[in-house]
Order: C-alpha cells, then sequence, then structure tokens
C-alpha cells in the first residue's frame, strides 16, 4: 500500500483552551484616553479631576490597569484615563499610562532602607510646617526635609507655626541664608473655631503658595493640618493635639490629597510623618542642600569626607575665619546641622 505523503492540514496547530491567538507584547495605544489629575488615593481606588478649570471639569474614579504593573500611582500624577470617564456615580475608569513627571518626592524609612517611597509627583515646592513649640522644632527633621526637596529640584518654603508661643528668629536664621523662604503663623484664641483657635497672619503664606503645587510635610502636632483647613476652608482635615507627656502629635491625616486652593495653585497635604529616611540620595548630593557650605567644600581636599574628623577640612576653616562670635556660632550650627545629616546618611559613628 502507498503511503500518504503528509499535507498542510497535518501541520496546523489545534486550538488548545484559550485559543490559538498567538500572544504579543505590544500593548493597545489608547489614543483616545483623556488626562486627569489624580487628587486622592484610597485602598486601590484614584480620585482625579478631568478638564481641570474647563468647561467639562469632573471628578472621575478610577483603578489601576495591569499594564502599568506595580508602578505607584501618587497624589499630583497626571495620567490618562480609558473606559468610563463620565464621573457618574458609580462609574469606573481605567489608569493606563502614567505621564512624564516633572520631580518627585522621595523617602526611605530610614537611610538602610533600599525601598524609596514616592510621597508625590510634579510638585514644584516642599513646605516644611514646623511648630516652634509644643512639639519643639526638630532641626535634623527640617535639614533632611531640604535635602529631599533640593534632590527632587523643588523649591523649599519653611512654615514656621505656633510663633505666639516662642521666638522664631533662630531657626529663620539657620534657614534663610541657604534660600529657603520662611514664613510664621501664629494661634489666636476664637470660641468659635472647632478646636479653639485661629491661624494668622495668612497673607504671607497664601502668596507663597498662590499659582503653584506644594506639598505639605511634618512631624504630627505641628498644626500641619489645622493650616490647610485655614488655608483651604472646605478641606476638613482632620486636627489632633500633642499628647503632654511625649510632646508628640497625634496622627490624624491618614493620605495624602491634592485640594486646590482658592484664586489658584493646590496644595497637597499628607500624613505626619517621625522619619525621612534618605537611602535615595546620593551622598554626594548633599552639600546641594547647603549653599554656604557648597561653594566652601570646593576648597577640601580631594576625598574629604566633611565629617568632624576629616583634616584640613575647609568647613572647620571657614567657622573659625567667621568675622566676629555672632557669625561664628551661626555658621558653627549650621555646620552641625550639616554633619548630622552626613553622618545618619554615611552610617559613620
Amino acid at each position: 500500500m502507498a503511503r500518504r505523503v503528509p499535507d498542510e492540514s497535518d501541520f496546523r496547530s489545534r486550538p488548545g483552551k484559550r485559543g490559538s491567538r498567538p500572544r504579543t507584547k505590544q500593548r493597545p495605544e489608547h489614543a483616545d484616553a483623556v488626562t486627569g489629575f489624580v487628587t486622592g488615593v484610597d485602598r486601590g481606588r484614584y480620585t482625579l479631576l478631568v478638564d481641570a478649570d474647563g468647561p467639562d471639569e469632573r471628578v472621575v474614579v478610577a483603578m489601576k490597569a495591569r499594564d502599568i504593573g506595580r508602578t505607584r500611582v501618587v497624589c499630583g500624577d497626571r495620567v490618562d484615563l480609558v473606559g468610563d470617564v463620565s464621573g457618574d456615580d458609580g462609574s469606573l475608569a481605567r489608569i493606563v499610562r502614567i505621564q512624564e513627571r516633572s520631580a518627585v518626592l522621595r523617602r526611605t524609612a530610614d537611610d538602610t532602607d533600599p525601598y524609596e517611597r514616592v510621597i508625590v509627583a510634579n510638585a514644584d515646592q516642599l513646605v516644611v510646617v514646623t511648630a516652634l513649640a509644643e512639639p519643639e522644632p526638630r532641626t535634623r527633621m527640617i535639614d533632611r526635609c531640604v535635602v529631599a526637596a533640593y534632590d527632587a529640584g523643588m523649591d523649599v518654603l519653611l512654615c514656621l507655626t505656633k510663633a505666639d508661643l516662642a521666638d522664631p528668629a533662630p531657626l529663620r536664621a539657620l534657614y534663610e541664608p541657604l534660600g529657603v523662604s520662611v514664613v510664621e503663623t501664629r494661634r489666636v484664641p476664637d470660641g468659635l473655631a472647632p478646636d479653639g483657635w485661629v491661624i494668622e497672619p495668612l497673607d504671607a503664606v497664601r502668596d507663597a503658595l498662590a499659582g503653584r503645587t506644594s506639598v505639605f510635610v511634618g512631624h504630627s502636632g505641628v498644626g500641619k493640618s489645622t493650616l490647610v483647613n485655614a488655608l483651604v476652608p472646605d478641606a476638613r482635615r482632620a486636627t489632633g493635639i500633642v499628647n503632654d507627656v511625649t510632646g508628640r502629635g497625634r496622627h490624624t491625616s491618614t493620605s495624602a490629597v491634592a485640594l486646590r486652593l482658592p484664586g489658584g495653585g493646590w496644595v497637597i497635604d499628607t500624613p505626619g510623618v517621625r522619619s525621612f529616611g534618605l537611602a535615595h540620595v546620593e551622598v554626594g548630593n548633599l552639600l546641594r542642600a547647603f549653599d554656604d557650605l557648597d561653594d566652601v567644600a570646593a576648597g577640601c581636599p580631594r576625598g574629604c569626607t566633611h565629617l568632624d574628623d576629616a583634616p584640613d577640612c575647609a568647613l572647620d576653616e571657614w567657622v573659625e575665619a567667621a568675622p566676629d562670635d555672632e557669625t561664628r556660632a551661626a555658621r558653627a550650627a549650621r555646620l552641625e546641622s550639616f554633619r548630622r545629616v552626613l553622618t545618619s546618611r554615611t552610617g559613620a559613628a
């Protein structure tokens, strides 16, 4: 019997349970996607503003599409949306792309943690809110926030609250020479206010925030949420009190949220933090946050660590060369702040 010659039909792939369509890594273009501005994140659901300030402005709720993978979507992000972008009750859109970020503010849990936590995106100003008393100001925390902001390419505004309890002059003297803008507010008793106080004056704060996207950072109890409520009357951010024993505040804001400022601009309020790790910042870049020290350090010998035990460090010579005792004390305090950050960041003893 003659053997049958195989034909094409013998080589056709048999359809499996999932069909025979070949896999592809090519992603859809989503040419019909609309742009949204992320204003809030809550357990896998994202609140976005579409067509902000336009004739069809609306709030849309969305979830992440699988295409994005593990990349975090954070407040301030501009993203591409598809699906139901009507903003109607019960509607749910999909975030299919994160647009290029102009700036990213990051922190780590500590200086050895390799995992970077993105706090916000596309903000152009970091507002470090610090109480002058109750709780006492933590200059190390301020320094670290300044370093993180400068590393992200952001401007820094230091907002000193509770100026009715302590003199702001010492902190102004520490940070204004570095190019950090400083504003201050005080509490005035008011029986009609929810927490018994109103915040004054606010004009300088509003001027510094106008037309910008600013992220507020500060440890608990400094009055950050109270300040946000004063700036954005319908914000309704939860406020707390300071523990009389520990001197620490209670975490009241539990998630970051972007709030529109009356008159223009955005405020992104973040939960209170008790640490601000800098593991993501290159040691060589730390001097950028201290303009006055950066110029002086150019005269240091090659390989200088700039630490206390560094031989022939130009920073020590700069302190000793101060023209008077007051200037010498200010320079020494500034250098000490830098070395605290540098010591912690490098793990030096």
